[in-house]
């Protein structure tokens, strides 16, 4: 079991830390998805690394197992978003950490236009003015499903409710400019 009070890691570090193209890389990521800080970027990574581990296990594996996990397997992708209805074990091999980051809550609520910035997504979340469904999370990091992806808005009582749209994210993007 484990003593509850001490959790297992949900990351590893890289092996190389000091590679120009791996750190050029990370910090492009963290701009881009607006991460607080690499812990999150290695969690991600993490995440796919397991993903895929399972994906390769699943290849080896004699016929009649593989054919009743990876149904398991793709289907739980599925509705997490990652992967299409139609994917095969070979798409889940191709995944990249984008692929995982783009799930984030965090992500989701920039894509849809709610914020201007991931940045600003992500404050609106820990500030607790946006909501999945009837319930409100205050953790950008959050796995947004593929069924709760259209839930995701302003909570009833904020106040940023019916100021933010996506046309005055345009408008104050060409001020700015």
């Amino acid at each position: 079991m484990g003593d509850p009070k001490k959790p297992r890691k949900k990351f590893s570090r890289p092996r190389t830390p000091w590679r120009a193209d791996l750190l050029s890389q990370e910090l492009y990521l963290l701009g881009a998805y607006g991460l607080r800080n690499k812990r999150e970027l290695w969690k991600a990574q993490t995440a796919l690394s397991n993903i895929r581990k399972q994906a390769r296990t699943l290849l080896a594996a004699p016929p009649e197992i593989r054919a009743r996990r990876e149904a398991i397997l793709l289907n739980s992708l599925t509705k997490k978003g990652i992967v299409s209805k139609d994917a095969t074990l070979d798409d889940v091999l191709s995944l990249t950490v984008e692929n995982i980051l783009a799930r984030r809550l965090q992500t989701v609520v920039w894509r849809k236009g709610l914020a201007s910035t991931p940045y600003q997504a992500r404050q609106l979340i820990t500030h607790r003015h946006i909501v999945v469904g009837d319930r409100a999370i205050t953790k950008p990091s959050y796995l947004v499903s593929a069924e709760e992806e259209p839930n995701v808005g302003f909570r009833a009582d904020s106040v940023y409710k019916g100021r933010i749209t996506p046309a005055t994210l345009t408008s104050t993007a060409k001020e700015a400019t």
